[in-house]
């Protein structure tokens, strides 16, 4: 009796479907989110394509939010992403937030709340930790730098106008906005964020550095004290 042996192929897309070909024949911005991962992990396995195995990640976490923060051993055990394709995923995110952090860090000159949110916005609003910290601002507005000043929630013994002032001292600013992000997503002020923002407002008047705002940045939305005549 004649062996036969059976070879299992990976599943594969037609060419014209396959998201290389698409992009080179129709643009970037025509693909999909899982095509666009399908392009980083290269390849899928015996059931799935590539875009399929992508869409299932996607899935799994919700969307790329749910990407952001996932460690390596949280894709590996997806069925079919092995630490290739994880660390592939992972190297993604991290030079994504990279780009973002370096796109803030470019001097611009900010003239409302909506672009001080903006420029804070790719650095905050997936964070799962509180972060408080400085925009430092010259006389014409320009940004200086966006320090971190403290991490955890906002209270006084975290946030000391020491602190916050060293900073606007060190660069010479001539004045500066706070701000903080609320895991939540929420940018709704505490009581807490209220008093604070007060107790730095006449310590900046006595160092003579303005604070302009305090802004708090949610999930793709943000609260600005100024606009709302808290402050």
């Amino acid at each position: 009796m004649k062996n036969t042996m059976y070879k299992c192929t990976m599943k594969e897309l037609p060419v014209e479907d396959q998201p290389r070909e698409k992009m080179i024949k129709y643009g970037v911005d025509k693909l999909s989110n899982s095509e666009l991962l399908a392009l980083i992990i290269r390849s899928g396995f015996a059931q799935r394509t590539a875009v399929e195995l992508s869409q299932d990640i996607l899935n799994k976490f919700q969307g790329l939010k749910g990407l952001v923060n996932l460690s390596v051993e949280e894709l590996e055990a997806i069925k079919g992403v092995g630490i290739a394709k994880a660390t592939q995923i992972k190297a993604l995110i991290e030079l994504s937030k990279r780009i973002h952090i370096a796109r803030g860090n470019l001097k611009s000159v900010v003239q409302s709340p909506t672009e001080v949110a903006s420029l804070l916005m790719p650095k905050l609003r997936f964070l799962k930790q509180e972060v408080f910290g400085v925009v430092l601002l010259d006389i014409k507005n320009t940004v200086i730098s966006t320090p971190i000043i403290s991490k955890g929630g906002l209270n006084n013994s975290i946030v000391h106008p020491r602190e916050v002032f060293k900073e606007a001292v060190k660069r010479s600013s001539a004045a500066l906005i706070l701000f903080h992000n609320h895991p939540s997503g929420v940018p709704k002020p505490s009581s807490d964020d209220i008093k604070i923002t007060e107790r730095l407002i006449k310590a900046g008047e006595i160092m003579g550095i303005e604070i302009l705002d305090h802004i708090i940045i949610g999930d793709n939305t943000f609260c600005s004290m100024k606009e709302k005549e808290i402050i």
